[in-house]
């Protein structure tokens, strides 16, 4: 592909993904990301609407005004709400109604528009990322999901859109296919080739692609998908290590006769989920807390829990259990979820023990859930875990040790390596961009 004037169309390649976004196109026969942030390659995917009615803010700057202390509502994870009534009920945001879905198309407005002038193109077609399921056993609700995405590019400017999985994406960039082909799976072993798996462990979902190199092609033999992700990871280390000390698990006093009652979970699996954070913040859970701190047992938990509801605290919560996890992971010594903006010195230790309890213990299992969703892979393609000689690792969730010791007991004898964990898709969804070789005359 020529260099394309500013006047011409061109192709632009979206990742959206549930906790980064990237963008990208094919300039010449090279892939160019696109700075739509500062210097940085990806922007998180957040949103921050001021109280004041002033513009909303995405990326590292919504991050920075919740932070900071300024009035105004915090928006992260709305991928998972695709495919979902939630996203089209209308609510208050920055000064006006609006729904999910509008905020989606807002933020799709913004890094399109960043995009044009970063590179001076018009960009009308996008190529976008998806995961292979959005929702593990609901085929409506992920066909709604894709729906849902559709309409908010369109919406946002874009006159044309396709979607591709985002593990084949990432099976592309990782060969590094300048030109490239997508074929069916045809019988028959190529003695030269080679068989690999992407394994793509994002913010929401789980994805995964068996492939096989046959040297200047990639052929996608078989890809499959699960509801499980990083923010999935998040949830069960909060519910574990945190909400304890908010009152989770604890008990009531009953309003007439003697006798106790189990504390309801649903406002601490609320606060420990991302996407619902933000809808905690009204009267009438504030109402809720206080009916529960009146009849707690002990109180001065359920007093942690009015000043998270109260003070608007769910997000920097989420922040200090996402940091806790980062640090456990990478084997911190003494790590700790520092809760000091909640109460002083209050804080919660995490090693890498509790968190792996956390994430494979009875009420979780992701370690099954992983293992079964490559068992799935392996059987769409009549494949064996022997036979696969490569596992490629991307996403920013696929730095957790549970994903890479799920892999090592499940395929023994694959080499296991890590792809550029945030923009492996962006990359291959460029390449996808590029138009096939011609045959000669």
């Amino acid at each position: 592909m020529s260099e394309t004037s500013p006047e011409q169309p061109c192709v632009l390649a979206v990742d959206f993904g549930t906790s980064n976004t990237a963008l990208a196109l094919i300039d010449g026969n090279r892939i160019r990301r696109i700075p739509v942030e500062g210097a940085y390659d990806t922007l998180p995917t957040a949103v921050f609407f001021p109280s004041d009615g002033g513009p909303m803010r995405i990326g590292r700057a919504a991050a920075d005004a919740l932070i900071d202390g300024e009035e105004g509502r915090y928006m992260r994870a709305l991928k998972s709400i695709l495919g979902q009534p939630l996203l089209h009920e209308s609510r208050l945001l920055g000064g006006k109604r609006q729904t999910l879905a509008d905020v989606i198309t807002a933020f799709l407005i913004e890094v399109r528009t960043r995009a044009e002038a970063a590179t001076g193109k018009s960009f009308t077609h996008a190529v976008s990322g998806r995961p292979v399921r959005f929702h593990s056993d609901n085929d409506a609700q992920d066909q709604q999901a894709e729906a849902d995405l559709r309409a908010c590019y369109l919406a946002a400017g874009f006159e044309k859109v396709e979607f591709l999985y985002e593990p084949e994406a990432a099976a592309l960039a990782c060969h590094k296919l300048a030109r490239h082909k997508l074929a069916c799976h045809k019988p028959g072993e190529n003695a030269t080739a080679q068989t690999g798996m992407i394994v793509d462990i994002g913010g929401g979902t789980s994805d995964f692609t068996l492939y096989r190199d046959n040297g200047g092609t990639v052929e996608i033999l078989a890809s499959h998908g699960i509801r499980l992700g990083g923010t999935d990871f998040d949830q069960r280390i909060s519910l574990t290590h945190v909400m304890g000390l908010l009152g989770h698990g604890g008990t009531l006093k009953r309003s007439f006769g003697e006798g106790v009652l189990p504390m309801p979970k649903a406002i601490f699996q609320d606060l420990s989920t991302w996407p619902m954070i933000p809808f905690l913040y009204t009267r009438e859970t504030e109402r809720k807390v206080d009916d529960l701190l009146a009849h707690a047992i002990n109180p001065e938990k359920l007093t942690r829990l009015k000043e998270v509801i109260t003070a608007q605290l769910g997000h920097e919560l989420a922040f200090a259990v996402e940091a806790g996890k980062i640090a456990a992971n990478a084997a911190t010594p003494r790590a700790m979820i520092d809760m000091a903006f909640i109460e002083r010195n209050l804080s919660a230790p995490i090693t890498p023990g509790s968190m792996t309890a956390a994430l494979n213990g009875p009420e979780a299992r992701f370690d099954e859930a992983l293992k079964g969703a490559i068992y799935q892979t392996l059987m769409r393609a009549n494949c064996l875990p022997a036979q696969i000689d490569r596992v490629v690792l991307v996403g920013g969730s696929s730095l957790m040790h549970l994903v890479s010791d799920v892999i090592t007991a499940t395929c023994p004898q694959a080499n296991l390596t890590h792809s550029e964990a945030f923009t492996a898709v962006v990359d291959g969804l460029a390449i996808a961009t590029a138009p096939a070789p011609q045959p000669p005359a």
